[in-house]
C-alpha cells in the first residue's frame, strides 16, 4: 500500500511531466489569444484539508516550442535550480494571484484541447520570501510552482489543481519525479472563465 507522501509525490510527477512532455507533440507556436482571466477557489488536501483560498489567472501570451525546449535543456544540464534559473528569465505570459495580493508573473503556459473542452498547464518560479530565504529551510529546495485547469464544455465540470511548491528529481529508473511541499497539490474548484 502506498503512503499518501508517495501516492502525492505520484500525483505531481504526472502532472508536471505531462505539463512538458505534450508540449514535445506540439510543433508550432500557439496563437496569441487576447487576454484570458480565469478564477479559481483553490481547496486543501491532507494537512491542509479546511483551507482554502481565491487565485485569478490572468493569461496574456502562450509559451512557444522554443520555450518548452529551454526548459527541458536547462534540465538536462543543471536540474532543478537550472529549470528555475532559466524559468525566471523568461518574458512573463501572464500572472497568477491569491485573492488580495499582487501575485508574480508565469513564465510558462501551454493550452491543449480535450475531447470535451481544454486544458491549461503552467510552471513558474516560486518566489522566495525574505524571511524563508533567511532560515534557508527545506522549503527553499521547492522554488516552482505548477497550475493546471480543466475547462469543459459544460462549465459546471471545470476543475484544477495547483501546487504551490514542488521540486524537480530523477528517481532510480531515470525518470523525472517531482515533489510536493508540504500538503500536496490543492485543488480547484468553482473554475470559472471571465
Amino acid at each position: 500500500m502506498k503512503s499518501s507522501s508517495s501516492v502525492n509525490t505520484w500525483t505531481v510527477g504526472v502532472l508536471i511531466a505531462i505539463t512538458l512532455a505534450t508540449a514535445v507533440f506540439k510543433t508550432g507556436a500557439q496563437d496569441k489569444p487576447k487576454r484570458e482571466t480565469i478564477q479559481a477557489q483553490a481547496m486543501g488536501q491532507n494537512r491542509a484539508a479546511g483551507k482554502n483560498f481565491n487565485v485569478t489567472v490572468t493569461i496574456d501570451s502562450y509559451s512557444t516550442p522554443d520555450d518548452q525546449k529551454a526548459l527541458l535543456d536547462a534540465f538536462a544540464q543543471g536540474g532543478q535550480a537550472a529549470v528555475s534559473k532559466t524559468l525566471s528569465k523568461m518574458k512573463s505570459k501572464g500572472r497568477v494571484a491569491v485573492t488580495g495580493t499582487l501575485g508574480y508573473d508565469v513564465a510558462y503556459v501551454r493550452t491543449f484541447p480535450t475531447a470535451d473542452g481544454r486544458r491549461i498547464r503552467l510552471i513558474t518560479d516560486r518566489p522566495i520570501r525574505i524571511a524563508e530565504a533567511r532560515e534557508n529551510g527545506r522549503s527553499t529546495d521547492y522554488d516552482l510552482s505548477a497550475l493546471e485547469l480543466n475547462l469543459n464544455n459544460d462549465k459546471s465540470k471545470n476543475s484544477g489543481s495547483l501546487i504551490i511548491g514542488l521540486r524537480v528529481k530523477v528517481d532510480k529508473d531515470n525518470q523525472l519525479v517531482f515533489e510536493s511541499y508540504g500538503s500536496g497539490p490543492w485543488n480547484l474548484v468553482n473554475v470559472m472563465e471571465r
